[in-house]
């Protein structure tokens, strides 16, 4: 079974996506040192599109949002594109991402322990464009062929969980316009269970992103940016993700 097809995996995405950070802390020991904490680590689903792309001729006609997850990437494209697709395998993400987009206010658990749960909601964020965003069930390796081009295409914490990434870097030519924009962010968890070890990078990432993308990309930037998932109260994960930016030649 697909991992993220589970309800838990579920809340626990919403509320990364979603919530504020005194939601993600609440009744953790972390909560005495959140403050202590950068903003950055509560931003990442935002950050990766608002401290990535350059934004400066918004709107663009359209963008593309790869591994989107429960969405809000994909809201914070809206506000800088007219049209924005926001593509994931996990039917249960895009359910949730569609529901909000269509005004509905979600219910979800924030877990205390691991069997122990309280409810929160959640609703589209204000100042997102939903009326410019779907989203599809769709695999980022094997995309359809009428997707189009598209000036801004954003694939965050989605290469590390393909069966075959270098599929996906094949296609990236064709999605991006002349001149458009590509971020992509990876955490570099190259796990057997996702990938198999012959389709993993044979040395550090960047290096096999640079192989796979340079005859048609100009790198333009890297940077580490931090993310935080609650699982329970005296669980969270702690990390960081590649993020570099792309312009197609």
């Amino acid at each position: 079974m697909n991992p993220y097809e589970q309800a838990r995996v579920l809340h626990t995405y919403l509320l990364f996506h979603y919530a504020p950070r005194e939601h993600i802390v609440a009744g953790s020991p972390l909560e005495a040192v959140a403050g202590s904490l950068d903003d950055a680590f509560f931003q990442f689903p935002t950050a990766t599109v608002t401290e990535m792309f350059d934004l400066g001729r918004a709107p663009y006609d359209r963008a593309l949002d790869l591994g989107c997850a429960v969405g809000r990437s994909t809201f914070e494209l809206s506000k800088y594109a007219r049209e924005v697709i926001g593509i994931d395998y996990s039917r249960t993400f895009i359910d949730a991402a569609d529901a909000l987009r269509c005004g509905r206010t979600l219910a979800y658990h924030r877990y205390t322990e691991s069997h122990l749960a309280e409810t929160l909601m959640t609703r589209v964020p204000d100042d997102a464009q939903p009326v410019a965003t779907q989203f599809e069930v769709g695999d980022a390796m094997d995309l359809r062929d009428d997707l189009g081009h598209f000036d801004l295409v954003h694939a965050a914490n989605l290469l590390c969980r393909l069966s075959e990434p270098a599929r996906l870097l094949e296609r990236l030519p064709d999605l991006v316009k002349p001149g458009g924009q590509l971020v992509l962010a990876t955490p570099t968890t190259w796990l057997e269970d996702y990938t198999p070890r012959e389709a993993q990078p044979p040395g550090p990432t960047l290096d096999y992103l640079r192989a796979g993308l340079e005859s048609d990309f100009e790198l333009i930037r890297v940077t580490d940016l931090p993310f935080l998932i609650r699982e329970h109260a005296r669980k969270f994960q702690l990390s960081t993700s590649q993020t570099s930016l792309w312009r197609r030649r």
